[in-house]
């Protein structure tokens, strides 16, 4: 058997139970490995040393782990990762939660400055975000923007759709859903009550019920016996007292699960004093490379997953055009009560009468017979009666339709419109599942074009890496991450610090007020009408930090100033910058003056940099994310696949925009990645306002 790579939605259970035991722990510092691996590191009062450790790429799981167990501290942390320890150093754990029976976990925490919550997404993808205190995506590891929710930096945190926790629900319901099924039992606890494959073998083994018996060939007593199975598969994780387990085949670890299975009872186990400890074994030991040289680039079968995706879409368009046609069937049968009421009336009236002199069923059948040798319509019109659900068949223009005789006519007709609604409502359902299936169809299609646009490692020869051509490739991956300051201008610069500038006097007024800290650089055009410009040295989530600023970033800083002032609209190729510190930085004027909106009082010694060409580069970056780049062409130029660089001109800024989109177009053979990336609208985002023209080459 292949060994398990993700935690079930009962092995979650479990994990959160224990988890639990750690509330009250402090924070020390958060971790990121690659792009998937998360790693907090806290202080227990009664535990000492916690470490906390959550995966969402192939392999998916979270669990306390031992400190011998956890990778060594990365090197230089990545910004998620200083956005965490700038938001929970120091926080108390406040307790972790499962979201109703699906593979989300919530991490709370809790700090006197602000609440944070990190919700692991452990299904799918993958993917970790952290929320505020207002539950607002602060950051994740990536951006989710589909029809039915949306995980983005900014936005409200959606949970997608819940499933049906069968671990929860009652008797009724329980039977409900079955009866709903049109295969056997087993498959109908995998999918319609959500335990999986594995927890619906073992309840259909625990319930001693055979698992492929048909849905309709069960009876209740089945019914019965496997909804006991499942109270006593949750009783464990009800009380906490586990039994955990994990198990081997061919001294391979296969699998771990909080109590022992009966679906496992050939396999040899390991026992654990807690479950945590039980996953920690497993996915410390856990060994996927089996030979990592060969396999590290073998294809995943993606045309199977795309058969499969259709596959699924053609049987839920088959399973809502079925529940269309029933539910138009219901309707037309109330409507043929309504069309011959006075004979559906006679007729329930005949059993209701005879039933109130206690006629047994089987008379009232009878009589009904000899009514119909002797041609009476009413008579002849009754197919059948049934004594154990008290009900009679009757045919009407061609159509049985099954009637309370106790209910009457009109609530015979509204019970079948009733159920025609119902029977809607389960072809809504479907139609949401099916937008939610084809949206994973558009995944596994996307999945594949950015492997098949991703190039070896290395070339044929061995050993050198190979230099991919962008321009030439007829498919490119969208590799789009948001960040908090596309909504400025900015440009990172040769050294890699990032440069915001405000577009207008409102985003001046912003980029001062809330994004300017005490080491930042302040920089602006000494002509007047010009954005203001600040080299952060640390990143919003950060501490400020005192760092020595390249002078060749300061020039780029003074020179996207200038370009972006009112040096470029005046058609001049020139002009003088200066850059001040922060605290040099008023809103408050000198006596006697006014400042308007977006203006500032500069005090003190200015450092200018004069006769600053001016000039700017807009270009597509490829990788490692996918998107337009602007700003000084020194900065732009090494980053871009492709670029063209401007002069101030004849063309509007608009004009111009349209120019370069359309010849971005001609450079890459994938027109349709250039439309995405860098329409006209986004380049021109880049632009500064004004004429402007191509500088030939």
């Amino acid at each position: 058997m292949d060994e398990k790579q993700e935690l079930s939605s009962i092995d979650l259970a479990a994990v959160v139970r224990e988890l639990g035991a750690y509330e009250g722990a402090k924070v020390d510092k958060a971790y990121l490995y690659g792009d998937d691996l998360l790693r907090l590191k806290m202080r227990d009062f009664d535990e000492g040393r916690v470490e906390l450790l959550v995966e969402v790429g192939d392999v998916k799981r979270a669990h306390a782990a031992a400190p011998e167990h956890v990778p060594a501290a990365p090197g230089r942390p990545p910004n998620f990762a200083k956005m965490l320890r700038n938001r929970l150093s120091g926080a108390d754990f406040a307790g972790v939660e499962q979201f109703e029976f699906d593979r989300i976990l919530q991490f709370h925490f809790k700090r006197q400055d602000g609440d944070t919550t990190i919700v692991a997404e452990l299904f799918g993808q993958g993917n970790v975000a952290v929320l505020d205190e207002n539950d607002e995506v602060v950051d994740s590891l990536d951006t989710v923007r589909l029809k039915s929710r949306t995980v983005a930096p900014g936005s409200q945190y959606e949970f997608p759709d819940s499933r049906l926790n069968p671990l929860t629900i009652d008797y009724e319901p329980f039977a409900a859903k079955m009866d709903e099924s049109d295969t056997d039992l087993v498959r109908t606890l995998a999918t319609q009550l959500n335990f999986g494959g594995l927890y619906a073998e073992e309840v259909c083994t625990r319930a001693g019920v055979e698992k492929e018996t048909a849905i309709s060939d069960a009876d209740e007593e089945q019914y019965e016996k496997l909804y006991d199975a499942v109270q006593r598969l949750k009783e464990p994780l009800e009380t906490g007292r586990f039994d955990p387990r994990v198990y081997y085949e061919d001294d391979r670890r296969v699998d771990v699960t909080p109590f022992p299975l009966e679906e496992y009872a050939d396999l040899d186990s390991e026992s654990f004093d807690s479950f945590n400890a039980a996953v920690d074994d497993y996915f410390t030991n856990l060994d996927l490379t089996e030979d990592e040289e060969e396999t590290e680039r073998q294809r995943p079968d993606f045309e199977a997953q795309i058969e499969k995706q259709k596959r699924i879409i053609e049987q839920q368009q088959g399973a809502i055009e079925g529940f269309e046609e029933q539910a138009e069937r219901e309707r037309e049968k109330a409507e043929l009560l309504y069309g011959n009421y006075g004979l559906v009336d006679e007729i329930l009236s005949t059993v209701r009468q005879a039933r109130e002199r206690d006629t047994p069923w089987q008379d009232i059948e009878e009589r009904f017979a000899e009514g119909a040798e002797q041609g009476i319509p009413e008579a002849e019109a009754v197919q059948g009666v049934d004594e154990r659900e008290g009900t009679v068949t009757v045919e009407i223009e061609g159509t049985d339709v099954e009637l309370d005789p106790e209910a009457g006519v009109e609530k015979n007709a509204d019970r079948l419109y009733t159920e025609a609604k119902r029977v809607e409502e389960k072809k809504e359902g479907a139609q949401a599942a099916i937008e939610d299936t084809r949206e994973e169809l558009e995944a596994v299609k996307q999945r594949r074009e950015e492997w098949e646009a991703e190039p070896d490692e290395t070339d044929e020869e061995g050993g050198e890496e190979r230099e991919v051509d962008w321009l030439s490739r007829s498919s490119i991956p969208i590799r789009d991450q948001e960040q908090w300051y596309d909504r400025f201008r900015w440009f990172r610069t040769s050294d890699g610090f990032l440069v915001i500038g405000g577009r207008n006097a409102d985003q001046n007024e912003e980029i001062v007020q809330k994004y300017m800290d005490r080491h930042d650089r302040f920089f602006h055009a000494q002509a007047h009408g010009g954005p203001v410009t600040v080299l952060k040295t640390s990143d919003p989530s950060e501490p400020a930090q005192d760092v020595d600023v390249p002078e060749e970033s300061e020039r780029e800083a003074a020179q996207f100033a200038v370009s972006y002032s009112s040096v470029w609209k005046d058609g001049r190729f020139s002009g003088d910058a200066y850059t001040v510190s922060p605290d040099q930085v008023s809103k408050t004027p000198e006596s006697g003056e006014y400042l308007e909106k977006g203006g500032f009082a500069i005090r003190g010694d200015r450092n200018y940099f004069r006769d600053v060409p001016v000039g700017v580069a807009v270009g597509i970056m490829v990788e490692p994310h996918t998107r337009v780049l602007g700003g000084p062409p020194s900065a732009v130029v090494p980053r871009t696949e492709t670029h063209v660089e401007v002069e101030p001109g004849q063309y509007a800024q608009n004009d111009i925009a349209k120019r370069l989109y359309r010849e971005f177009r001609e450079r890459f053979a994938d027109t349709s990645f250039v439309r995405k990336v860098a329409s006209p609208d986004r380049i021109q985002e880049f632009l500064p306002a004004g004429g402007s023209r191509k500088v030939e080459e």
